[in-house]
C-alpha cells in the first residue's frame, strides 16, 4: 500500500522545518510489534521505538517513547512524570484519546500535546525510526529533532536487564 498522502505528523515535521524521512513497511495485522516493523524496515530494532501512552496517578495522560524491543518500567516511567504509579491506557482509550491507533500512535501530533519522555538510548543514534501516525508508515528523525520538537525529557525508562527466568527459587 503507497503512502502518498502525508500523515499530520509529516505535515507538522514539514511545518517546523524538520528533516525526516518517510518510510513505508508492509503491515501485518496479526503482527503490530516494533520487532516486525523493524524487521520489515531492515533495521535494527535498538533504532525502532515505539509510542507508548500511560496514565499516572498525580499527573494524568504522559507519552513515553521506548525502543521496539524494549518494555516500558512502570515504575521510572511513574517517577519521570512525577507519579507515584503509572499504568499504560487501556487500548479503547487509544484512539479517542490520541487520535491514533495501536500499530500506528506516532509521539508527533496526538490531539493533544502531553509530556513526553523517550528513552535515552535514542540520542545515541544519529536517527530513530517512529510512527508517521499511520500503520504502515514510520519516520526517520534525527532524535534531537524529535526532542526538541516534542519538548520531550530524555530519561531511562525501561528494565535495564531483560527478563530473565528466575531459577534461584
Amino acid at each position: 500500500m503507497a503512502h502518498s498522502v502525508k500523515t499530520n505528523a509529516a505535515r507538522l515535521l514539514d511545518r517546523a522545518g524538520i528533516a525526516y524521512r518517510l518510510i513505508p513497511y508492509t503491515v501485518d495485522e496479526n503482527d503490530l510489534a516494533a520487532t516486525h516493523v523493524a524487521q520489515e524496515l531492515g533495521e535494527d530494532i535498538s533504532q525502532v521505538f515505539k509510542t507508548l501512552v500511560l496514565h499516572g496517578d498525580r499527573c494524568g495522560h504522559f507519552v513515553c517513547v521506548v525502543p521496539g524491543d524494549a518494555e516500558v518500567d512502570l515504575k521510572k516511567a511513574a517517577k519521570a512524570a512525577g507519579a507515584k504509579k503509572a499504568d499504560l491506557i487501556p487500548m479503547k482509550e487509544l484512539l479517542p484519546l490520541t487520535g491514533y491507533t495501536r500499530g500506528g500512535c506516532s509521539p508527533i501530533g496526538m490531539r493533544k500535546p502531553f509530556p513526553t519522555y523517550i528513552h535515552s538510548s535514542a540520542s545515541a543514534h544519529s536517527e530513530i525510526f517512529i510512527s508517521a501516525g499511520v500503520r504502515g508508515l514510520q519516520i526517520a528523525i534525527d532524535p534531537a529533532d524529535l526532542i526538541r520538537f516534542v519538548g520531550a525529557h530524555v530519561t531511562d525508562l525501561t528494565s535495564s536487564t531483560k527478563p530473565q527466568s528466575d531459577t534461584s527459587k
